[in-house]
């Protein structure tokens, strides 16, 4: 039986190949891949999160270590999928409409993946029809809007306003989050949530998916 602290040292110090290494070793081994996620993966990630509000890690850390955690899942995912087993949620995220930064939210997706969520990321410049059809595609619960300008900001609302129109508002719930975005524009525009970083953005999505 491998030492399977060492997959979660290996995310925590962002060792893509190390981590899928391990996993791949565990995997040889029979180990539940569940077992993997639950115990040593997402652990690892919430680690890494707890640092980063500390000041004790940075963004580039942050990064490197999700770089790590999608390395071992990338093996994980496909037995998973084989076993019938659920994710903890189905998570929708993109830049809105005319805004094409992506680094802030490539982080809060890889961060929620590491959390455990199915994450189906539409990049950047994501019309109001994208997010509905993969809401409707995917049967998300979640939908995670990104704006960094702001002459962007008020897509977000767009948004928000066609899943409605669309009869999908109902069933999923709305966090945003992005550099000029506040908690008091959330609320204006009917969000159910904000965070103005990944790991806060992880919090917030446990917390809306079991409310």
């Amino acid at each position: 039986m491998p030492d399977l602290t060492k997959l979660t040292n290996a995310i925590l110090n962002g060792d893509a190949k190390g981590a899928a290494a391990i996993t791949q070793e565990a995997l040889a081994a029979n180990v539940d891949p569940q077992e993997l996620v639950a115990k040593y993966m997402i652990p690892a990630m919430d680690e890494v999160g707890r640092r980063f509000e500390t000041g004790d890690c940075f963004v580039p850390e942050l990064l490197i270590s999700a770089r790590a955690m999608k390395a071992a899942l990338q093996l994980i995912r496909p037995l998973l999928a084989a076993k019938g087993a659920e994710p903890l949620s189905r998570v929708v995220i993109g830049t809105v409409k005319g805004d094409l930064h992506d680094i802030g939210k490539n982080l809060v997706a890889s961060m929620l993946e590491g959390a455990g969520f199915a994450v189906s990321d539409l990049g950047v410049d994501v019309p109001p029809d994208k997010f509905i059809a993969e809401i409707r595609e995917k049967k998300a619960q979640l939908v995670a809007l990104s704006a960094l300008l702001t002459t962007t900001m008020p897509y977000m609302k767009t948004v928000i306003e066609e899943l409605k129109k669309a009869g999908v508002r109902e069933h999923v719930k709305v966090m945003v989050g992005g550099a000029p975005v506040t908690q008091r524009f959330a609320d204006e525009i009917g969000a159910d949530g904000y965070s103005d970083n990944a790991n806060g953005a992880v919090g917030l999505a446990r917390r809306l998916v079991t409310a």
